[in-house]
């Protein structure tokens, strides 16, 4: 309505809230679904945008809450204040009714930074409040330091470790580096009052083993609440913080399935969870985090396919180096195992992103239901396993990742689950690379690949859109040993003349302002030059995620599952 009523594609990208009352929100806005956004102040009593209140004209920026009158704000200030990626490295002060040229500087990081500047607000249920502002020098790690009216001081805190709220006075932290006595991946906390001298020795909170990761965290008025992994697998637990330590209480919820924590406030202790798995539609549950109490069920959304007949399987392939590696096969009860089930593949592996069991409406309606099988690799790069999974596949040492990914494929042919000729596979930006680089160095593993807002010019990539903030992640072609990798790898480079290549489907946005429609135009463009096959299609609308509305995400959907039928059963549906 809003986006009608003012001529605009607006796209919903979040908001953040005033703390205690949490009554004056900052709502972010994406025109066409772009990174750059615009905030406008939105009183949620109301149920209307502040008359002149706070407005932030378009930019890729952050914006935090230091009181109802006062915002810290990381933006492009003009000439001399963005990265070569084109985000943000000077904060400052904005006061209500101020013009943003009378704002006041009052942290300034370099234009070499590969990431952005910006500032968190920790408050607890006491009223403390602590202003840590993160200075991201490399995409995983940054400077961290404590701002009050008065000044700055630094933080010393290890590269990868970060306060992510406060509670009972205590600041609670996450740490993808070994922090003394606390290990990578695990959570930790320290006293407020140590935390604001500087002298800051942390307790260990929560620490994983060998096949776990924390994957989410969230506070209540009295309590933490963890989501941990466990060989990808969610669960729950409720922590409570006394002279002792700290004690937990595992929260009883479906099993096989991805947790997600939904809300909580530091003015109760009343959490809201979500629990969803392949089969079973998101379910919304409510949590007493004071008692531990079971969760109590409020709604589940509806089913959007037939799932009665299915089931979920969880297998290892071993990979070159003998790693295994997990992956879940949803499929029919009972399938013949003779390799001719029509099977589509999908993986991520990287940045320390974990793929969990999700419902997908669309793939049980289209794939599932009509006898296909769905495959989720959690290949190297990734979070499933914490920082060691993660870093296991950065920069020069990436190729464990394609590795892993071809070892599934394989292994679902040992297991006659499917076959070359019936497997299709397809990811999305990063998990484009991914597709990208199978694509070329397996094209005898797939019938199928849909190549999805992809970075596929990895020589080139630090010179487009937002490239350059990611080169903590696949390594610079300025350093002659991560040039000599990515020349080995990157797809646009490595396409070769008189290849069986499977015919692609390729796709992009031209409003993707963060990995940019270059990579993709150019794939396909070396493509019609060598004389290969190939689909393309670029909306004009939906930057990086490609789903501006429901209806280009309907869209976007029905021209895959389309492609994939037309490749992997054979007829179009």
């Amino acid at each position: 309505a809003l986006g009608k009523a003012e001529g605009k594609q607006w796209v919903w990208k979040g908001s953040t809230c005033l703390q205690p009352e949490e009554r004056l929100c900052l709502v972010a806005l994406s025109e066409g679904g772009e990174d750059a956004v615009t905030y406008r102040e939105f009183d949620l009593s109301a149920g209307a945008f502040v008359e002149g209140g706070f407005m932030l004209p378009k930019s890729k920026q952050d914006a935090s809450w230091v009181d109802k009158d006062t915002l810290l704000v990381a933006r492009d200030w003009g000439a001399g204040t963005t990265t070569q990626s084109g985000y943000a490295f000077v904060l400052k002060q904005v006061k209500r009714g101020q013009p943003l040229t009378a704002a006041t500087e009052v942290y300034r990081g370099a234009a070499t930074d590969q990431g952005a500047t910006g500032a968190d607000v920790l408050t607890d249920e006491k009223g403390n409040r602590l202003v840590v502002i993160q200075r991201r020098k490399t995409f995983f790690g940054a400077d961290k330091l404590v701002w009050t009216p008065a000044g700055t001081r630094p933080l010393a805190l290890p590269d990868r470790t970060f306060p992510a709220g406060m509670i009972d006075g205590q600041v609670i932290f996450s740490t993808s580096d070994p922090w003394g006595k606390i290990p990578e991946g695990a959570v930790a906390s320290a006293p407020l009052a140590e935390v604001e001298k500087g002298t800051i020795n942390p307790t260990i909170v929560f620490a994983p083993g060998p096949r776990q990761s924390v994957d989410g965290m969230a506070l209540t008025k009295s309590k933490l609440l963890l989501v941990v992994s466990d060989n990808v697998r969610g669960r729950a637990s409720v922590y409570t913080h006394g002279a002792g330590g700290w004690t937990a209480k595992p929260i009883a919820l479906p099993d096989n399935a991805s947790i997600d924590v939904a809300s909580t406030t530091d003015r109760s202790d009343d959490a809201y969870l979500t629990v969803t798995g392949f089969l079973t539609p998101t379910s919304l549950y409510s949590l007493d985090a004071a008692t531990g109490a079971a969760p109590k069920p409020i709604k589940t959304l509806p089913a959007k396919f037939d799932a009665s007949n299915d089931v979920v399987e969880q297998f290892e392939a071993t990979s070159t180096d003998g790693t295994k590696v997990p992956y879940f096969v949803v499929h029919k009860k009972g399938i013949t195992l003779d390799g001719t089930t029509p099977t589509i593949m999908t993986a991520y592996g990287g940045f320390q992103v974990s793929m969990t069991p999700s419902y997908s409406g669309s793939t049980g309606k289209l794939w599932l239901e009509r006898g296909g099988s769905y495959v989720l690799a959690n290949i190297r790069g990734g979070g499933e396993f914490g920082p060691k999974w993660h870093d296991a596949g950065r920069k020069t040492k990436r190729q464990v990742i394609y590795d892993d990914f071809a070892a599934v494929a394989k292994d679902l042919f040992a297991r006659k689950l499917t076959s070359p000729a019936k497997l299709g596979i397809y990811g999305g930006s990063n998990g484009g690379l991914l597709m990208g680089v199978e694509f070329n160095q397996h094209p005898d593993l797939w019938k199928a690949v849909t190549i999805q807002v992809p970075l596929l010019d990895m020589i080139r990539y630090e010179g487009i859109a937002a490239g350059a903030s990611w080169v903590d992640e696949y390594g610079s072609v300025t350093v002659p040993a991560e040039k000599a990798f990515l020349e080995t790898i990157s797809p646009y480079q490595n396409i070769k003349k008189g290849v069986a290549y499977p015919e692609p489907y390729i796709w992009t946005t031209t409003k993707d302002d963060r990995v940019g429609p270059q990579h993709a135009r150019k794939f396909a463009a070396r493509l019609k030059e060598y004389g290969l096959p190939y689909l393309y299609y670029e909306d004009t609308e939906g930057g990086h995620s490609g789903d501006a509305d429901i209806e280009q995400g309907a869209r976007l959907q029905a021209l895959q599952m389309t492609y994939f039928t037309q490749k992997l059963v054979g007829v179009a549906e």
